[in-house]
């Protein structure tokens, strides 16, 4: 049975409360690190102009993070009142882990635009609005940054809400492109690759295994803790490592300081942004960002164990999981996470088909 075939099934069947019983989103405090994030800054290059947006329709109008925390958000005068009360606000935190049901929460689930009419909502105080939401996805890379929405009442909605708020996020993925010069983007989950001012670079596996630890080491190493992060006990000489460095540096300039080897440039890498997720228990974000293991191939000592740890964490919170259409999509990207068929088998009804399925592939 095709699982992409199953996963939208589970999703059309899976029972929905129709109230929550919380009347807020829940209030985040956002790191202080955020406002300078290469998508915050997107952010506030395009201000005024979704602002005007906003206002021309007499909206309100929010931009979260990947986990679905606002982290900026404007509201016309006819929205204020109502969206101060129910935390439409900076720090307000809209998964539909959080409120269950609701536009940002969709389109951080399923990557894809969403609206949600005033009964659909999950949570009673915003049943009379009516919500547009939009996942912004890096231009360069398909990653997912976060979800602009749009949110009016009822009496007020039109039909151009979705068009106007895939608009917003257009906007949004043309400043995050601008934004990308001299930041080091790292991808290490699944098939790993590097970019550097917006352009992918042709590397070894060895020099990407040195930027992810340089990566996770920001304070830097002297050159035998990296050659032993690397390598090992591997008899490897330290000339071969510092030829995989001068190689960097080239590729890189000015973004490798020396003696105590560090990246001096802007970094942004998936597998550090799915740990922080891990760490606040952000699910939809953790198996967004986990597209497949980190560094699969890599024997490097501080690389696998960092993998295993990972791992590790990773199969815990699976084994914890009742979200039959999260666990369904986990496995459509990565179909050998024999844990995640395992939890599967676990939380299906005996005599459910995708049961047996699973079984046969167990």
């Amino acid at each position: 049975m095709n699982l992409i075939k199953m996963k939208k099934t589970a999703l059309q069947t899976t029972h929905l409360v129709n109230t929550m019983d919380v009347s807020a989103a829940p209030l985040i405090v956002l790191p202080e690190e955020k406002a300078s994030s290469v998508f915050c800054r997107s952010i506030q290059h395009q201000y005024q102009n979704l602002h005007q947006i906003a206002r021309d329709a007499d909206m309100a109008i929010g931009l979260t993070d990947l986990h679905g925390t606002l982290l900026w958000t404007w509201s016309s005068h006819s929205m204020l009142t109502s969206a101060e009360q129910v935390h439409f606000v900076e720090g307000g935190h809209w998964s539909t882990q959080a409120v269950g049901t609701n536009a940002i929460g969709l389109a951080l689930n399923s990557h894809t635009a969403s609206c949600v009419y005033s009964h659909e909502n999950q949570m009673n105080s915003v049943r009379d609005w009516v919500c547009y939401a939009a996942p912004i996805h890096d231009p360069m890379t398909g990653q997912l940054q976060g979800i602009v929405n749009l949110s009016t009442k009822y009496k007020k909605h039109s039909s151009l809400g979705l068009l106007a708020v895939e608009h917003c996020a257009e906007l949004i993925k043309k400043a995050i492109q601008y934004e990308q010069k001299n930041v080091l983007i790292i991808k290490a989950l699944g098939s790993p690759y590097v970019q550097f001012n917006g352009q992918l670079l042709n590397l070894t596996q060895r020099q990407i295994e040195i930027l992810c630890i340089l990566a996770l080491h920001r304070h830097g190493l002297t050159l035998d803790e990296l050659h032993y992060a690397l390598y090992g006990d591997r008899e490897v000489s330290i000339k071969t490592l510092k030829s995989e460095l001068s190689q960097l540096r080239q590729l890189l300039p000015n973004c490798i300081e020396t003696r105590t080897y560090k990246l001096t440039c802007e970094v942004e890498c998936d597998f550090f942004k799915a740990e922080q997720a891990l760490n606040g228990g952000f699910i939809a974000s953790t198996f967004a960002l986990y597209q497949g293991s980190f560094l699969a191939k890599s024997e490097s000592p501080f690389l696998s164990n960092w993998r295993h740890c990972f791992d590790a964490r990773l199969s815990h919170l699976i084994y914890q999981m009742h979200d039959v259409p999260q666990l369904l999509a986990l496995l459509s990207r990565v179909p050998e996470r024999v844990d995640a068929i395992q939890r599967l088998i676990d939380v299906l009804p005996e005599d459910h088909p995708y049961r047996l399925h699973f079984l046969q592939m167990n």
